[in-house]
């Protein structure tokens, strides 16, 4: 899949210098892959959170949230299974010193295949016009068959082997295939290993009697090991879910490509409780409504795929990823997976307590099965800024920098800019000012010229500008300016709030 570095690299910079995003420990050479919020980084931030949440649990009166503990009893994961199974294989390169997951070097090189495939229906596309068959293209077609076995090949071989953990044949599949470092661009490759992503620390006030325990990989087991609480002291009848924003951490061997994979992270989930038997049928439900949530931010629909999984995890029986092409290509930023009753019955059995959800009407108790969606907040935070900057060259040959961001998102929802720094502009700006900010959050600005604090706004993704001029003190009236089509009108100031509630509504 083609990327675009240098608008990353773009990204990447205008994030900083617009307070949105800092490395971690800067003064001290920064944190590999630890990032901070800035000033406008944590507004919007918490706008996607609170947008996640009313969309999951205000709007659904059958789903209540929860905020469970980063730290946990050890056993949790042990019955969770990550003290055992939660690693990662990991190869190296030998000339560029550097380390990969042997999973995504064998991803990568299935994706050119399938983009081989895509490029040759899309020609096919163009020569039939309207009376193309893509389903019949596919299955007929030589080149497109050839390469479509390719990738079938690779991967049956691949998942076997990562199955019975026969690290020694992913190596050799990656040597036979010609995988060679990106760096280095050599086929000196290490063997391959396992290593575990959990980060561990001692409980404890000597170390003698400290026990171990994990800061949690995920948020999941918390709303597991809490299911009856929540479902006895919420009242919660079948089919019910539990919503829960945090922190994840995961000791990533290969962090990079800047907010995308972090160790520190945070996650927005949601475990929907069902019947066995149902679990399907609501898999196939949340599929479809988490993509018109990511769809109602505002982000065009070919931004976004499903990717069907070939290898389910050991818990599940069915699982998508929501793909968003961000610059460095199509990568996950949501999972929806039907996890069956592994969780709830792994918990039940570690713990010797009875977790089951008991059926009144037909008088009988039951383990439900689950069906979870887990959306990345850093990931979604990308996604969102990803798609709003843009670089645009105007009329008179300027040019500027504009963070497109839906206005119900943005950090900054109107800016209030006296046009000069006397003749009492500021003092009825600052009125103003004490009026929308109970209601929205807005930034006062008065040095420089008004284009250039205009141009700032607009780097910032604040959408609307509010300019307090000397008309303003003959007839009570101000300019509007939005951020888009850098349009201006005047309205009466007793209107400001009104009409930027109409402009900032949610979106639909």
């Amino acid at each position: 899949m083609a990327t675009n570095e240098d608008l990353f690299k773009k990204i990447i910079s205008h994030s900083k210098e617009y307070g949105y995003v800092f490395p971690s420990s800067e003064i001290y050479d920064g944190l590999s892959a630890v990032y901070d919020y800035g000033p406008f980084g944590v507004e919007l931030k918490n706008n996607i959170k609170e947008f996640w949440w009313k969309s999951m649990v205000q709007y659904h009166e059958n789903i209540v949230g929860l905020d469970s503990a980063i730290f946990m009893h050890p056993t949790v994961w042990k019955a969770s299974g990550h003290v055992d199974a939660f690693s990662d294989p990991m190869i190296d390169n030998k000339d560029s010193k550097k380390r990969y997951r042997a999973d995504v070097l064998v991803e990568d090189n299935v994706q050119k295949i399938e983009d081989k495939i895509q490029k040759e229906v899309e020609k096919a596309r163009q020569r039939f016009g309207e009376t193309f068959d893509e389903q019949m293209y596919r299955t007929t077609n030589p080149r497109v068959m050839e390469n479509q076995a390719k990738i079938d090949t690779i991967k049956k071989r691949f998942y076997a082997s990562l199955e019975k953990n026969d690290l020694a044949d992913v190596k050799a599949l990656i040597e036979e295939l010609g995988i060679v470092c990106p760096v280095s661009g050599t086929k000196n490759w290490t063997d391959v290993r396992q290593f575990n992503l959990m980060f561990s620390t001692q409980m404890g006030s000597v170390n003698e009697d400290a026990n171990e325990i994990f800061l949690r990989p995920e948020t999941a087991q918390g709303i597991f090991v809490n299911f009856l609480n929540v479902q006895k002291s919420a009242r919660m009848k079948i089919p019910f879910g539990i919503a829960q924003i945090g922190k994840a951490f995961r000791n990533e061997i290969v962090a990079r490509q800047f907010l995308f994979r972090m160790r520190e992270f945070e996650q927005m989930e949601m475990q929907f409780f069902v019947k066995p038997g149902e679990e399907l049928e609501w898999f196939s439900y949340w599929k479809q409504e988490r993509m018109k949530w990511h769809l109602s931010l505002g982000i065009p629909a070919e931004k976004y795929r499903f990717h069907d999984h070939d290898k389910l995890a050991h818990y599940a029986n069915a699982a998508t990823d929501i793909e968003f092409e961000f610059p460095i290509g199509f990568k996950e930023i949501e999972g929806i997976h039907s996890r069956t009753d592994f969780d709830l019955s792994a918990h039940q059995k570690f713990s010797g307590r009875k977790i089951q959800y008991f059926d009144q009407e037909k008088n009988e108790g039951f383990v439900p099965y689950v069906v979870e969606t887990s959306i990345g907040l850093d990931r979604t935070f990308l996604a969102v800024l990803s798609n709003a900057y843009r670089e645009e060259k105007l009329e008179d040959g300027s040019e500027r920098v504009v963070l497109s961001l839906p206005a119900i998102l943005a950090p900054i929802k109107v800016a209030i800019l006296p046009l000069i720094k006397k003749d009492g502009l500021p003092e009825k700006a600052r009125e103003i000012m004490d009026v929308l900010k109970y209601r929205y959050r807005c930034f006062y600005e008065e040095k420089d010229t008004i284009g250039r604090r205009y141009r700032r706004m607009d780097a910032l993704g604040t959408p609307y500008g509010i300019t307090i001029d000397h008309q303003t003190l003959q007839d009570n009236t101000v300019t509007i300016r939005d951020r888009d089509t850098m349009l201006q009108e005047r309205i009466p100031v007793d209107g400001i709030s009104e009409i930027l509630g109409k402009k900032i509504a949610p979106i639909s």
